[in-house]
């Protein structure tokens, strides 16, 4: 804990000031989307499609074939979920508009959700620290990446809300944290990697307590559903997989995202006459760096893990789940509704050295909602709105976030790896290895490293010699 409190004071204005340019950038899509009648981008790209995330999922909940006709990657607890907070007599028609208009339960679960969601992480961030807790719980609930989410209606928010309760400050019961680190599982399974990740610190009991909270949820959600086996999951991720890699070509991949595999599948792979609209040269060096920045992120989080691993108390089991949820992030295309998750641990995080305050305000830089198209404009078309009721003249066009959102991300997970690395290097520094006795049965890691030695209370004690 930073307890300066004036080298505290400007950092903690930054945070302000980053918040208030959230504001104003949301202010602007407002005035944009009242005078054109869409979201602006990065909002998704069809503006007749608002909720279908939810809606096209609730069809599914109420009909059997999700697994072996739609092919979801979803476990069951979404569909049991979605099929509880919708009206059964709205989905016999099947179809997404007259579901949507006709489900107003859903369209109300979707909004408490998100109000649900921001009032917890509130309660969480005033928990950590009552002096920047609101500038972030604000930057989470107004920023881009939890906006998208409720734009397309996504159960990203009940995920979010069993995160913040697994791992989060909020609950001490052990117990209650390994249902809500299942239901979270449950409902995103890449969030398996912040369980496992908890092994550097080498809490094998609540490992085990969290994986039987998965396998708990997923027993009893599927029950309730009636289909979805582990053996249906597993063939629909890998479908969905070679699916979604097959179609990274299209420009509109990228529309959007948390990785660069999407760009620099567009340049290595498309069909698209890119080279020709940028030459040869750009194309190449798009590539080189899309590559390089995925590498260097990946490599700097495994590196700043091993070294948690190495010495494991140097790394708070909240750093580590961080770490965790960036490599996912900055590797596989999980969708921007995404970023809110990580962005949460990002915030319990204080305001201390170089790294940690760097990667706190390009965090509030992310979150920055909207997008600036590039040159004089973009395509323009004719499209549905679904807020507008009516059809509508929608302008889209290269932005500069396409490019540049990545690349803070993976910033913002090298910033808190050199964080971690440069805190075990401290830790071991100061401490050496002799005085770890709770890690004495650890293999050796290092050459020339003593076995920690008894801690002066552990010493049995017996009769002196010759007495």
């Amino acid at each position: 804990m930073n307890t300066d409190g004036r080298s505290r004071a400007p950092l903690q204005w930054l945070e302000w000031v980053l918040a208030f340019a959230i504001l104003v950038c949301g202010l602007i899509c407002v005035k944009l989307t009242l005078e054109k009648l869409y979201f602006p981008q990065p909002f998704f790209f069809d503006t007749d499609n608002t909720f279908a995330d939810w809606f096209s999922t609730a069809i599914w909940s109420h009909q059997e074939g999700a697994y072996d006709t739609w092919l979801t990657v979803y476990p069951p607890l979404t569909f049991v979920l979605l099929k509880v907070l919708g009206l059964p007599a709205c989905y016999e028609y099947g179809d997404l508009n007259s579901v949507r208009d006709c489900d107003w339960l859903g369209i109300v679960a979707i909004h408490l959700s998100y109000i649900a969601t921001f009032v917890i992480a509130s309660v969480a961030l005033i928990k950590v620290d009552r002096k920047t807790a609101a500038p972030r719980a604000f930057a989470l609930a107004a920023g881009m990446p939890a906006l998208f989410g409720l734009e397309r209606g996504n159960v990203i928010f009940f995920c979010f809300i069993c995160v913040m309760l697994g791992w989060g400050p909020l609950l001490r019961s052990t117990r209650l944290r390994w249902l809500f680190v299942g239901m979270a599982v449950n409902f995103k399974v890449y969030l398996i990697a912040a369980v496992l990740v908890q092994l550097v610190r080498r809490r094998w009991l609540w490992v085990e307590g969290a994986l039987l909270g998965v396998v708990f949820v997923y027993l009893i959600s599927f029950i309730l559903l009636g289909e979805g086996t582990p053996v249906e999951i597993i063939a629909n991720l890998v479908n969905f997989a070679d699916g979604f890699y097959s179609i990274q070509s299209d420009i509109l991949s990228f529309w959007y995202a948390n990785t660069y595999n999407p760009l620099h599948s567009v340049l290595t792979e498309s069909s698209a006459p890119v080279s020709s609209l940028i030459g040869d040269d750009l194309v190449n060096l798009g590539a080189m760096i899309t590559i390089v920045s995925m590498r260097t992120g990946q490599a700097m989080t495994l590196l700043a893990l091993f070294a948690a691993w190495i010495r494991p108390e140097a790394a708070s089991p909240q750093r580590l789940t961080l770490l965790a949820l960036s490599f996912v992030l900055i590797t596989q295309e999980t969708s921007a509704y995404t970023q809110p998750i990580v962005f949460f641990f990002v915030f319990l995080e204080r305001w201390k050295g170089w790294f940690v305050p760097s990667a706190i305000a390009l965090t509030y830089l992310v979150s920055l909602p909207g997008d600036y198209i590039m040159g004089s404009g973009g395509l323009l078309y004719m499209q549905s709105s679904y807020i507008a009721g009516q059809t509508v003249m929608v302008e889209r066009g290269f932005a500069i976030g396409m490019f540049l959102r990545p690349l803070l991300l993976i910033l913002i997970a090298v910033l808190f790896s050199l964080d971690t690395m440069a805190l075990v290097w401290r830790d071991v520094r100061r401490d050496g290895w002799q005085d770890r006795w709770r890690f004495r049965k650890d293999a050796p890691i290092l050459p020339r490293v003593r076995r920690p030695r008894q801690p002066f209370a552990a010493v049995e004690t017996g009769p002196r010699a010759g007495a």
